[in-house]
């Protein structure tokens, strides 16, 4: 059975972020090597991948999360322990699509074709997330400003109150009825 991106949660970009961090290339180098044993169907332990790699258990999960959640591995709960397995599908999707860049000539057939068509559509779409990224940023920086700029006028209203509290006293005191 063929899986084309679509079957993943994340896109060809999101592929290519996820494979960016060292730690995930680490995880996923070390399911490879438990894919290639016949030991546990491939699977490793959390604790054996943390004792390993020799980074904090946390760490590892975050990484082991991020990995599942793009479809690049799998998982199966036993009590409290999670085992963990290589799921290449992705991967050889983001293979089917490089191909021909790697071998300098394009696909030829039509099934090569329309995957690698598919999972460009799912990289070029990424144009959109690249604006909206970029809107978002530019309208956190306006509200940084608007409430920085906000608490500067708060903070000068606050001054000119005290201010004027401290005249008040001061008239306050001078009034016959005080002596």
């Amino acid at each position: 059975m063929t899986c084309s991106l679509s079957d993943y949660s994340g896109t060809m970009a999101d592929i290519f972020d996820v494979l960016a961090d060292g730690t995930r290339r680490e995880l996923l180098l070390h399911l490879l090597h438990r894919a290639g044993t016949a030991s546990a169907r491939g699977e490793i332990a959390v604790s054996e991948l943390v004792a390993e790699l020799g980074i904090s258990q946390p760490t590892v999960s975050k990484h082991l999360r991020v990995l599942r959640d793009h479809g690049l591995v799998a998982v199966r709960e036993e009590g409290q322990h999670r085992y963990y397995r290589l799921d290449s599908g992705p991967l050889d999707e983001l293979a089917l699509w490089l191909a021909p860049f790697v071998t300098g000539s394009p696909a030829t057939s039509s099934a090569d074709s329309d995957a690698a068509s598919t999972v460009y559509v799912a990289w070029a779409g990424t144009d959109v997330a690249d604006r909206v990224g970029r809107r978002a940023a530019e309208t956190a920086h306006n509200a940084r400003a608007a409430i920085g700029a906000a608490q500067g006028r708060l903070h000068g209203a606050q001054e000119k109150l005290q201010g004027a509290q401290k005249r008040v006293v001061a008239r306050v005191q001078q009034l016959p009825f005080n002596e």
